[in-house]
């Protein structure tokens, strides 16, 4: 009962930020500073609190339905082969990440964006690499 409120929390927060986001938006003619992108963020957080509350209240009522369902999910999940293809997938997709990020910081670059914003992306590619190497380095020591 009580992760149920939380979900319906959830759902409220994201409506009542979302549309706090598009009424800024709208209300204020000539924004400056964070004012400019302050209800995009209201919005983009908005949407995903909104979806996130909503999802689990509609799994819930499915699997209120259809128990069988939610033992079957349960399983599929712990099942070591679906795990084994999700690793493989999420390797696969990190790899393809190196080589976008990569691209994207030479176009930017070439394109001449303003240099904290080319620093950011290349931090932020530095953090996920670093992660990468840390954790390769810790697993190696396990096995």
């Amino acid at each position: 009962m009580k992760q149920k409120k939380w979900d319906y929390l959830f759902v409220l927060v994201g409506v009542i930020l979302l549309f706090g986001g598009l009424f800024l938006l709208k209300s204020s003619s000539n924004p400056q500073g964070m004012m400019r992108i302050l209800p995009y963020i209201c919005i983009g957080i908005g949407c995903g609190t909104f979806g996130y509350g909503m999802g689990n209240i509609a799994s819930k009522r499915i699997y209120r339905k259809a128990p069988h369902m939610q033992k079957q999910l349960e399983i599929d999940q712990k099942d070591e082969r679906n795990v084994a293809i999700g690793n493989r997938a999420k390797a696969r997709a990190f790899d393809f990440m190196l080589y976008i990020f990569s691209a994207l910081m030479i176009t930017f670059a070439l394109m001449e964006v303003e240099l904290a914003v080319i620093l950011l992306l290349v931090f932020a590619y530095l953090i996920v690499v670093g992660s990468f190497v840390f954790y390769l380095i810790k697993y190696e020591k396990e096995m």
